[in-house]
């Protein structure tokens, strides 16, 4: 019985955010309530919930001073330089802008940090995205791609975590996964390319009077710096970009607005966008201030010395008190990031409704219970293989610490009876990851949705099923390469 409800629950939960029936937050806290009482939780249930809360104050902590602390610098004018040189080297290419996004977001996971990857891969590319009119949702496809594919790093936590619960050396775990690791970043790239190709044609097939409708390749050349344009080069038409109010202005929707103005400078092409040059909030001469204060806080964050919460804490006080020395500002700086804010540390709480229920009705064992059961003896010496295709779902319902120190070393055990090793396991294990990551049950990926303000539903419809072909290269590669033995 717990097993179906188990299963019914994450069903039912998934096809109302992707239907759009309910919005993630009443899903995440209407739907594990009521299958939460059908598993005879009774009024245990909201201590259930308050236990599984506990654990993500911390979280939505951490969620809610990143996003004012990243807020407030791209208010002040920190990544305009970056989102220049950006534009300077992507022109307004559809397809170069989304292949940078890939290699931006997976060059940044390098830190092992899912939250600060999406903050900062968010910050540069998600006013280019609105000023060229492309939709939001395939910035967070792209940059959950990257960063899904990282997260087997070390460093990243599901590595450690399988290596611990087996008792291995993590470097025996991650170092034979090399290849699969670059295999999976080769089909991200090539998924982002193709995305940024769709982006390109619909810009063609929405706006052939902006665009222009000639060759499909980009030109500055004739549509000036930073102007927009498809077509030969020279022929492109040349438009002021479109009015778009960036994260701190609580809108993402882009409005097109056709003009008879030429757009030959930079600055007129930023206008009335997150990076509008004349805002009042721009502060150029605290730039190397603010520079070194990030700096300071993202070496904090990598040495790990501090707990992550308290670090965006204090740098968001220093930063709010020389940036905006009046009180009345501050306020003001608040006020304006607040929608993103409840946004993300809403869902967070709410998804406490969801971890609760599945721990405290013991629901996640028996359904971890109920898989290592159903498997034929004659595939025992498929565990390996076995293992990393389960870790796609089961990691998606429920947290890696769930996984990797519940399931896995009931999985492992029942694989040694057919000669599969522990190591070829946990390698195994962590093919998952890239889908894993788009759990919302995650709370870095609450927060690139929230920054990008795209649904959380619309996001799922474009990345699952990619995560999932990455995944399963990920195991295909691991298993030619000798890395995941079979028994």
């Amino acid at each position: 019985m717990l097993v179906l409800l188990g299963f019914a629950m994450i069903a039912v939960f998934m096809v109302l955010i992707m239907t759009k029936k309910l919005t993630p937050v009443l899903a995440l806290i209407i739907v594990p309530t009521i299958f939460g009482l059908f598993a005879g939780a009774g009024l245990g249930i909201g201590t259930m919930v308050m236990d599984s809360m506990k654990s993500m104050t911390s979280t939505a902590a951490l969620l809610m001073f990143a996003i004012i602390y990243f807020g407030l610098m791209i208010d002040v004018g920190l990544f305009d330089p970056l989102v220049r040189f950006i534009l300077r080297k992507l022109g307004n290419d559809p397809a170069k802008v989304v292949l940078g996004t890939a290699i931006l977001a997976a060059a940044v996971s390098l830190d092992g940090d899912g939250s600060t990857t999406f903050i900062l891969t968010t910050a540069a590319m998600l006013p280019v995205y609105l000023r060229l009119k492309m939709s939001p949702v395939v910035l967070t496809c792209v940059a959950g791609l990257a960063n899904g594919t990282m997260n087997i790093l070390p460093w990243g936590g599901p590595t450690a975590r399988a290596a611990t619960a087996l008792k291995l050396d993590v470097n025996d775990v991650f170092v034979p996964m090399v290849p699969s690791l670059i295999a999976g970043l080769i089909v991200v790239l090539v998924f982002s390319w193709l995305l940024g190709l769709q982006e390109r044609n619909r810009l063609h097939a929405v706006a052939p009077e902006i665009w222009g409708t000639g060759d499909a390749g980009m030109s500055d050349g004739g549509t000036g710096r930073f102007g927009f344009g498809f077509g030969r080069k020279g022929t492109g038409p040349r438009v002021s970009g479109p009015r778009v109010s960036g994260p701190a202005g609580g809108s993402s929707v882009a409005v097109l607005e056709r003009t008879e103005v030429l757009v030959d400078d930079q600055d007129t092409a930023m206008a009335d966008t997150a990076l509008d040059p004349n805002r009042k909030t721009l502060r150029p001469k605290l730039f190397w201030f603010n520079l070194g204060l990030t700096a300071a806080v993202m070496v904090t964050l990598v040495a790990n010395i501090i707990p992550l919460p308290f670090v965006f804490m204090v740098g968001s006080a220093i930063a709010l008190l020389v940036n905006f020395p009046k009180v009345k500002d501050q306020g003001a700086q608040l006020i304006a990031h607040a929608p993103s804010i409840v946004a993300v540390v809403s869902m967070v709480m709410a998804a406490s409704v969801l971890t609760g229920v599945l721990n405290g009705t013991g629901m996640v064992k028996a359904m971890s219970e109920w898989l290592v059961q159903i498997i034929p003896a004659d595939m025992g010496p498929f565990m390996a293989i076995i293992t990393g295709v389960l870790s796609i779902p089961m990691t998606f319902f429920m947290s890696n610490d769930a996984f990797y120190f519940g399931v896995l070393p009931v999985l492992s055990e029942t694989a040694a009876h057919y000669g599969v090793s522990a190591v070829d396991m946990a390698r195994a294990s962590i093919t998952g990851q890239p889908f894993h990551l788009q759990s919302p049950l995650v709370p870095a990926i609450l927060l690139l949705v929230s920054l990008a303000k795209v649904d959380l539903g619309d996001h799922h419809k474009k990345v699952l099923w990619r995560t999932a072909v990455i995944s399963l290269v990920m195991l295909g590669v691991g298993v030619l390469t000798g890395a995941i033995g079979i028994g």
